[in-house]
């Protein structure tokens, strides 16, 4: 039998013994069985990654060797298989250490087994990460961490359009606050110097995003791309919702400072409309179109969805033209307008729908999402531990960032106003 028959016939047998361990982590109960099979597979994945190695080395031609007088020819395959592997291994390791540690397959896998079974991750995968981690945490791996990144972008259409940044907490950030003018000068007089100065500063803190998963959502997960499924969709809906109602609500205290909640918004911006005067034009065009400045113009109406399909939608001005409107693109999307200016609809947490809003709360924002910075450096932690209050398994995800308005000048706040009385 030659070398390759021998290695196809091996690597048959491992991959027959990978198949019954996956029937028997799907049907046993035990935690201690799972976390015992579940370390079996990782070495049977290691095992049959070789052999697939060492089968592709057999098809390559031999390297010239040293003349070995007497061997046969698949003693000489044999070495020349082992000697590559050998500087393959070699130049494998190297090449780990200059790549991502945390966007191997072995990581990954070692990452759903901490998650998933709590199994701890091997001191080989984490003796070269820059970050500390300690026994009861885990770095989320780097291709994983992608995924979510990616998704909260295109979930939250608030985070989305927001200024994204990646700069140092703590750090004071100028703030052109000081503008030079022009003045007429007569025959010998001239105009005063003036200085360029940015007296107002904004700081970046680190606040910790954090987003729990009960352990029995993912007891049942067996593999690493049933762990991505779900791990994915799992922390993107809830960050995504916790980042859009920080970006308007914010208090700024552990969290992001909203929006609606920056003290340094003019006051004259903030405006007061009655059930009756919301749903008027010449209302809108008065008291809030009015505060539009020319050179703060190019923002977007933030709102309820209810509240746009209620009084928005359909408003026409005192000639019967339509002020508020949906548009259907050649793709079926709806393409909100209001007054010239887009409309971004979001879910009642973020912003109150107008019916259900008390007298003085934010019923829209309007303000180009550009001047909302929001800083991250992109980076999430994960940890387990055991509730014993309610004696379950939680699993935590941490992302540290903040955001708060770069330039509040441009931003209208609607609240709602007291019912005329009869």
């Amino acid at each position: 039998m030659t070398m390759k028959e021998k290695l196809n016939k091996l690597l048959t047998a491992k991959k027959e013994q990978r198949n019954n361990l996956n029937k028997s982590l799907i049907e046993c109960d035990s935690k201690e069985e799972r976390a015992a099979i579940g370390d079996t597979l990782s070495k049977l994945a290691e095992e049959i990654r070789e052999i697939e190695e060492m089968l592709a080395d057999v098809d390559k031609p031999a390297e010239p060797a040293a003349s070995t007088e007497g061997g046969d020819d698949s003693r000489s395959a044999g070495a020349a298989v082992v000697a590559g592997m050998t500087m393959r291994n070699g130049a494998k390791k190297q090449e780990k250490r200059a790549a991502d540690p945390y966007d191997t397959d072995e990581y990954r896998t070692a990452f759903m087994e901490y998650v998933c079974r709590g199994v701890a991750i091997p001191a080989e995968l984490r003796a070269d990460a820059t970050t500390t981690t300690a026994d009861a945490g885990a770095v989320i791996p780097t291709s994983i961490l992608r995924e979510i990144i990616k998704e909260v972008k295109s979930y939250g259409n608030l985070y989305a359009a927001v200024r994204k940044l990646n700069v140092q907490g703590g750090v004071q950030i100028p703030v052109l606050s000081l503008k030079p003018t022009a003045s007429w000068i007569g025959e010998t007089s001239d105009s005063d110097m003036q200085k360029l100065e940015a007296k107002t500063n904004i700081v970046f803190n680190y606040f910790g995003l954090e987003c729990k998963i009960a352990q029995t959502l993912l007891a049942s997960v067996v593999t690493l791309d049933m762990f991505q499924q779900m791990f994915v969709p799992l922390a993107t809906e809830a960050m995504a919702k916790a980042l859009d109602v920080a970006i308007i609500n914010g208090t700024g205290n552990g969290q992001p400072l909203g929006v609606t909640v920056d003290p340094r918004v003019p006051k004259n911006n903030v405006v007061t409309l009655t059930e009756d005067d919301f749903g008027k034009w010449d209302m809108w065009k008065k008291k809030v179109f009015g505060k539009m400045k020319k050179s703060y113009r190019n923002g977007s109406f933030f709102m309820a969805q209810s509240t746009f399909d209620g009084y928005i939608d359909g408003m026409v001005d005192t000639v019967g033209q339509p002020i508020g409107r949906v548009n259907y693109g050649i793709d079926g999307a709806e393409n909100y307008r209001f007054g010239g200016k887009t409309v971004e609809t979001v879910e009642d947490e973020v912003i109150k729908a107008y019916d259900d809003a008390a007298t003085g709360d934010v019923v829209a924002v309007f303000f180009n999402p550009k001047d909302y910075g929001f800083n991250s450096n992109m980076e999430m932690q994960a940890h387990k531990w055991i509730d014993r209050d309610t004696n379950t398994v939680k699993n935590q995800l941490i992302m540290i960032c903040d955001g708060k308005l770069i330039d509040a000048a441009g931003v209208i706040i609607i609240k709602k106003g007291a019912a005329a009385a009869s």
